[in-house]
C-alpha cells in the first residue's frame, strides 16, 4: 500500500466539511500542545477547540472511545483552565512537579475504571448503531477490531494523561508519548490520514514538552 492509498484515496469519499473539520481541529491541536510544553495557560482554549471539532469527527467515524475521551478532554479542560489560572502568578504561565504516590493511586484507578466504561460502550455498539433499539441488535465485543481495541486503551491512557497535565505533573508527558504514538497506525486504519500525521507531530512535540519540564523542574530544586 502507497502514499496516496494511506493518506488521500480515504479523502475522496470525505466531504469538504469532515475535512475541513478534521484539518482545522488538527491545527488547533498542535497549538494547544504547543502551548502545554510552554507552560502557557493557552494550551486550554484552543485544546477546547480541537477537542470539540473531534467530538463531531471520531463519533462520525465510529471510534467511540476516542470521542470519548474528547467529550472528557473538553470537561477537563474547562476544570484544568480553573486550576491553572487560580495558580499562574502572571494568568499565562505555571510551575509544575512531579506526581505524588497517592496521586499515582488515582491515576491507575482511572486507567480501569475507563478502560471498563469504553469496553462496555463498545459492548453495547450494536444496540447504538442500530438507532438505540434492541430489535436485531446482537449485543457483544465481536465487531471489535485491533484499531478499536487500541483505541479502548488509548481512551484509558490519555485520561489519566489530561488528568496529569491539569494538576500540572510532569508524568502526563509519559501517557501523552504512549498514547500518541499507538495513535499514528490507529488513524492511518480507519482513513483518518491528517489526524495519523497530527499524531506523529504529538509524539515529537510530549517528547520535547517531557524534556522541557523536566529541565525546568531541575531548575527549581
Amino acid at each position: 500500500m502507497n502514499l496516496y492509498d494511506l493518506f488521500i484515496k480515504p479523502y475522496e469519499t470525505y466531504t469538504p466539511l469532515q475535512i475541513f473539520s478534521e484539518a482545522f481541529a488538527t491545527v488547533f491541536g498542535i497549538l494547544s500542545v504547543y502551548f502545554s510544553i510552554k507552560k502557557n495557560i493557552w494550551v486550554y482554549p484552543t485544546g477546547i477547540i480541537s477537542t470539540l471539532l473531534y467530538v463531531y469527527i471520531l463519533f462520525d467515524f465510529g471510534l467511540l472511545g476516542d470521542c470519548m475521551i474528547n467529550v472528557y478532554y473538553t470537561v477537563m479542560s474547562i476544570y484544568g483552565w480553573m486550576l491553572w489560572a487560580g495558580s499562574s502568578k502572571d494568568h499565562i504561565h505555571v510551575e509544575v512537579s512531579r506526581a505524588t504516590e497517592k496521586e499515582w493511586r488515582y491515576g491507575i484507578l482511572l486507567f480501569a475504571l475507563s478502560f471498563i466504561l469504553v469496553t462496555a460502550v463498545y459492548y453495547f455498539k450494536p444496540y447504538i448503531d442500530n438507532g438505540f433499539s434492541m430489535a436485531g441488535a446482537d449485543l457483544g465485543l465481536y465487531h471489535l477490531d485491533w484499531a478499536n481495541w487500541l483505541d479502548v486503551m488509548t481512551t484509558s491512557v490519555f485520561l489519566v494523561g489530561m488528568w496529569f497535565m491539569a494538576k500540572r505533573r510532569i508524568e502526563n508527558w509519559i501517557f501523552w508519548i504512549i498514547g500518541d504514538f499507538i495513535c499514528i497506525p490507529m488513524m492511518i486504519y480507519k482513513g483518518l490520514g491528517i489526524t495519523s500525521v497530527q499524531y506523529l507531530v504529538f509524539t515529537v512535540m510530549a517528547i520535547l514538552g517531557y524534556a522541557t519540564w523536566k529541565k525546568s523542574l531541575k531548575k527549581m530544586y
